[in-house]
């Protein structure tokens, strides 16, 4: 089962999102539900292309809430690199 864990860079973006958008008290423990499932499918999410590419992606605990994370498979481990809103310009989930 691989490991899952936050870069500083995703917990800060998370934690300004949570401001920024009057996010509920409970939303770090709805995105660790949402990162769950990697524990066991690692590879869940598509890949990304562009300046993204070598990364994948998952949406939740919202549909706009974007979890961008890369999968070392000799470490089984699953590291989340950024967190987006999916609805700004330059969210993860584009070509870009």
């Amino acid at each position: 089962m691989a490991s899952v864990e936050l870069t500083q860079l995703a917990a800060d973006e998370l934690a300004t999102l949570i401001r920024t958008h009057t996010l509920p008290s409970n939303t770090k423990r709805r995105v660790k539900a949402s990162l769950r499932p990697l524990e066991r499918f690692p590879r869940l999410g598509p890949e990304l292309k562009g300046r993204y590419a070598g990364l994948r992606f998952l949406l939740g605990p919202w549909r706009w809430l974007v979890l961008v994370y890369s999968f070392d498979e000799q470490a089984d481990r699953v590291t989340v690199v950024s967190i987006q809103d999916a609805r700004a310009s330059g969210a993860a989930t584009g070509d870009r």
